[in-house]
């Protein structure tokens, strides 16, 4: 099994700490967050969307950005991918994403897909994403590069068959799908082996995070009583050993990332219970 780090999950670290960390977890990939950090954040403590210091600054140079590939060689990890926080359509920051990937050595990147929020048509944003991903697919085939769309709740692709039907016009050593169950808590839920199957060889990275639902108050006549919030990798509603058996059912070979954002332990801490999680789940024998 191969294991990485979104860094994004690891705020507090350095590029050189978080490398380290990784060696001592026994974790091979780095996933770097390619976000910077807003200025009025600097001063702040850590946090996965603010001030990460584990970051690649988009405005900065090239030799800023070797730095993290330097991190990784220093202790034989793998720059496995960049992962900005693209806006569909905007190919000039697709390119630069890419560029970046290019220069650290990395096989993926994360593209940029529209959010729903009923004020758009999901057809209309549909088709945009479709012609967004095709000059995609140029481009990553330039860099023999992947680009990968991500489940994600609030956006037209929260589940594995939605997420099919934008990547399925496409080459899938160009452009596959980021599958990620913890997602899927809060909004697209699908049978795991089912929504595998679908994806066929679009399937090609795994995020590890967990979720689970809470009593909110209600905020009047039909409204929600029920909320989400991230949990700890063995506490929420993704039966990850489940999750684990269907992906080795359909063939997965490719890493696990962990992105926990439930804060239960320091990152190093995480890191360490991460790689003892995922051994413990691959073990165990599921229907």
């Amino acid at each position: 099994m191969k294991l990485s780090v979104f860094t994004v999950a690891t705020p507090d670290l350095t590029p050189e700490e978080l490398a380290k960390a990784a060696m001592d977890a026994g974790i091979e990939g780095i996933e770097w967050r390619f976000k910077e950090v807003p200025p009025e954040a600097v001063d702040e403590s850590p946090s996965f969307w603010r001030n990460n210091r584990c970051s690649i600054d988009p405005g900065g140079s090239e030799e800023d950005w070797l730095r993290f590939k330097r991190a990784a060689e220093l202790y034989g990890r793998k720059s496995l991918a960049v992962v900005p926080y693209l806006t569909c359509g905007d190919l000039e920051a697709t390119n630069s994403v890419m560029k970046a990937a290019a220069l650290l050595g990395a096989s993926f990147i994360r593209v940029g897909i529209p959010g729903f929020d009923r004020t758009s048509n999901y057809n209309e944003l549909y088709a945009k994403t479709v012609v967004y991903l095709t000059e995609v697919e140029q481009m990553a085939s330039s860099y023999r590069l992947k680009a990968l769309v991500e489940t994600h709740h609030q956006t037209i692709a929260p589940s594995a068959s939605l997420a099919y039907r934008l990547v399925r016009h496409f080459h899938p050593d160009h452009i596959g799908v980021l599958y990620d169950p913890g997602n899927m808590v809060h909004e697209g839920y699908e049978n795991y082996r089912m929504g595998l199957e679908l994806l066929g060889p679009y399937l090609a990275h795994v995020h590890v995070k967990n979720g689970g639902y809470h009593r909110a108050t209600a905020g009047g006549p039909g409204k929600a009583v029920w909320g989400t919030s991230w949990s700890p990798l063995d506490e929420g509603a993704v039966p990850w050993a489940q999750v684990i058996a269907d992906l080795q059912a359909v063939g997965y070979d490719g890493y696990f990332g962990i992105e926990d954002f439930s804060g239960t332990h320091a990152s190093r801490e995480m890191l360490i219970q991460f790689a003892e999680k995922m051994e413990l789940w691959t073990s165990l024998r599921t229907v």
